[in-house]
């Protein structure tokens, strides 16, 4: 709560009725306080109440929103925390403490959640700024909790639940590579979406579920932007080009690209694209010619997804939950 504001209120009002008082000694006699309430027409008296009640309330609102606006600043610091790595202020990579030991020791299932825009990395103190997108997701913290839950004893088996439109596809390379790598059972569980990198980090899972409403798949690369050459035109802003090498400027929004250029961009994104495809076609068991087929950059609901073998089960959380806990041996616990 902002201490500052509640006492600029009260300065306020404070101010307001020693001026009133003021002005009501002048015109009345110094007979008393009291004697000048005798005399106050109730109207006056009215309209003092409501000026007062008036501060009092735009008073307990301004303490009510910083109230409201703290809470939500917490409560979205919590969820990035939680989404991300395991602290936002050390770099978890790097960190000697092992999430899923201590406090957590007694779960034998590691939750990792998988959520946002996928990246490969967070600027350290990212989530420091209130400003900053928090639904975000980096492989580096994602891989580290893998890798954690991998060095833990306890832990038995791991869990990525997903809930993406996807993001950088090397972000979605490292997940689905360090996925792969573990020797404890591994799941997927798309929630609402499993798409593009999200989809690709998805298939390093031993096994993948999806719901009958989810979107999965959206195999393909894009790389468009929104044109602002005719727009800045129209404002008068001309592009003051200042460049050593062909094609240094290349995709800048403000000049006109090229043929020249737009031909070396699609010829990376066609080899992105083979990756995409290669990678589903290794990670789930299917043919190259298979997933060409279905890699139109279009997401596919959950019956037609497994029916596409782009999915194994038809579920949530709770079936994954109880599916890990038969393959382990155990009863599940997991711990996010």
């Amino acid at each position: 709560m902002q201490q500052q504001t509640i006492i600029t209120f009260v300065i306020i009002f404070l101010l307001l009725v020693i001026g009133w008082g003021i002005m009501k000694v002048r015109r009345y006699t110094f007979s008393g306080f009291s004697d000048y309430l005798e005399d106050c027409h109730i109207v006056k008296r009215w309209v003092i109440l409501f000026f007062v009640s008036l501060i009092a309330l735009l008073t307990g609102y301004i303490v009510v929103m910083d109230l409201v606006i703290e809470y939500q600043n917490d409560h979205y610091t919590n969820t990035a925390n939680s989404n991300t790595s395991v602290s936002t202020s050390t770099d978890s990579t790097s960190s000697n403490t092992n999430y899923y030991a201590g406090a957590n020791s007694s779960c034998n299932i590691a939750g990792i959640n998988l959520h946002g825009s996928l990246v490969t990395y967070l600027p350290y103190h990212y989530f420091d700024d209130q400003k900053s997108d928090v639904d975000v997701t980096s492989s580096e913290s994602v891989d580290s909790l893998i890798q954690q839950a991998e060095d833990a004893d306890n832990i038995k088996a791991i869990m990525v639940e997903v809930d993406s439109p996807g993001g950088e596809p090397v972000a979605g390379e490292e997940i689905a590579n360090t996925l792969k790598s573990s020797t404890k059972p591994t799941v997927a569980v798309i929630r609402q979406t499993g798409a593009s990198a999200a989809y690709w980090a998805s298939t390093g899972a031993d096994k993948i579920f999806a719901s009958l409403n989810s979107d999965v798949g959206s195999i393909g690369v894009t790389a468009s932007y929104l044109d602002s050459v005719e727009k800045n035109k129209t404002s008068g802003l001309n592009y003051v080009q200042l460049s050593m090498g062909k094609y240094k400027d290349s995709g800048s929004p403000d000049i006109p690209m090229t043929d020249a250029e737009k031909t070396i961009v699609m010829r990376d994104l066609k080899i992105v694209y083979n990756n995409f495809i290669n990678a589903v076609s290794t990670n789930r068991g299917m043919s190259v010619a298979d997933v060409t087929k279905i890699a139109d950059g279009s997401t596919v609901l959950g019956a037609t997804a497994k029916s596409l073998h782009l999915v194994d089960e038809i579920g949530g959380v709770s079936d994954a939950t109880t599916y890990l806990g038969n393959t382990i041996g155990d009863k599940p616990n997991v711990c996010w």
